[in-house]
């Protein structure tokens, strides 16, 4: 069952690169990424068995899983991650269960008063269509698509991203991640519009999120009537001028995201210039899975104590956007060969859980919300999705063998 590493490239396409085999010949999977298969197989088998469809493994706090409901935000992650684990292990029963955790969100296609939907949504109803092309997946994500356009101001520019708080119209650079839903939605539903509003956003975010090295913002608050900047700030930060890292991650990958969808020259560049400040960091530790926030004093050397937890979801999330990167430019190598390094290290026992450990989460050590003592040094199901979804494209680019 582990040797088969089914299908990673059905429905994302990779384009060719400087690095590729010329004989187009596919790799046996080095030792590292076999065993990080075995373990996912293992964890994802037993967490079907354990959690409930509709209140899916989310955290663990003080030794207790936290579970997610069909409203929190974090709800697609898990039955995304059983579609990514069938997709590289081969076991058919992950996909019978990830259909099943997927089925039981179906109610989120009348949730009106987020952003999220496309982590909601497209996490896993998407990567369900994506791979099986069974239509009953499509209603649900033709109404969430609709919502989520739905929360677009032509004044702001911006897709509205909370309903509370002090803030006027705050959009969040986490919002990036949700555009490739509309991209999606726009060619299957016909809606291209879509695409304009998506676009959009980007363009606006990249001129008010980001300073002049690259580094962004976590909230931008805006005038709802005017589309007036009123304040920038980073609410899950350090302060408001630091540069919180996964906030830094999301931005890379949906960058890089943005111009896969549209080749607009605007969005690769942004995409270079955020890959070049994370990579470049002083404060990037030597395994590169960075601190929760790149400020965080002297955090090079002090992550090891505890006052300076890493956040493995924010790597995962590097690596994605990493890896996608690669593929849209000549020199792709530099960017495969440190996302390589990531998955290494996530891979490793530091970050990589035993079968049956850590509540049949797969990845230990992430970040949730440090300054609400929230989440903190912890498995968190977002920093699973993504460390398996580059592995799925980093097979695909390496060609590993299936």
């Amino acid at each position: 069952m582990y040797k088969r590493l089914a299908a990673f490239v059905a429905g994302i396409a990779f384009t060719a690169t400087s690095f590729s085999h010329p004989d187009d010949s596919h790799r046996e999977a080095p030792a590292w990424f076999t065993n990080a298969t075995r373990t996912i197989d293992a964890q994802l088998s037993k967490a079907a068995e354990v959690y409930i469809p509709g209140q899916n493994p989310r955290s663990v706090t003080c030794g207790t899983v936290r579970l997610a409901n069909c409203r929190d935000w974090t709800t697609g992650f898990f039955p995304g991650s059983l579609w990514y684990g069938y997709e590289l292990t081969g076991n058919k029963a992950l996909a019978s269960a990830a259909k099943r955790f997927t089925l039981a969100l179906d109610s989120i296609r009348y949730v009106t008063d987020t952003h999220d939907l496309g982590f909601m949504l497209y996490c896993s109803y998407g990567n369900a269509w994506r791979i099986t092309k069974d239509n009953t997946y499509l209603p649900v994500l033709q109404d969430g698509a609709k919502h989520l356009a739905a929360r677009f101001s032509p004044k702001t520019g911006v897709i509205r991203s909370w309903d509370f708080g002090k803030w006027k119209y705050p959009v969040i650079i986490d919002n990036m991640m949700n555009l490739e839903y509309l991209y999606w939605a726009a060619g299957q539903f016909k809606q291209p519009g879509y695409t304009k509003i998506a676009s959009t956003h980007a363009l606006t975010t990249m001129k008010n999120h980001f300073r002049k090295d690259y580094s962004s913002y976590h909230v931008v608050d805006y005038d709802p009537a005017t589309g007036k900047v009123l304040g920038k700030g980073t609410h899950q930060g350090v302060t408001n001028e630091s540069a919180w890292a996964r906030g830094q991650a999301w931005g890379l990958y949906g960058y890089a995201m943005c111009y896969a969808n549209t080749k607009n020259s605007a969005f690769l560049n942004q995409a270079k210039h955020i890959a070049a400040f994370i990579m470049n960091h002083p404060n990037m530790p030597k395994d590169k899975v960075p601190v929760w926030d790149f400020d965080v004093h002297n955090a090079y050397d002090v992550d090891e104590d505890g006052r300076a937890p890493r956040d493995a979801s924010a790597a995962a999330v590097i690596a994605c956007g990493l890896l996608d990167l690669s593929t849209e430019v000549a020199d792709g190598k530099k960017y495969v060969d440190y996302a390589e390094d990531i998955l290494r290290s996530l891979s490793s026992d530091k970050y990589l859980a035993g079968p049956g450990e850590n509540h049949f989460f797969i990845l230990k050590h992430s970040v949730g919300a440090f300054l609400f003592n929230s989440e903190i040094d912890t498995p968190i199901n977002y920093a699973d999705y993504y460390y398996l979804e580059a592995l799925k494209k980093y097979a695909a680019i390496k060609k590993i063998k299936r």
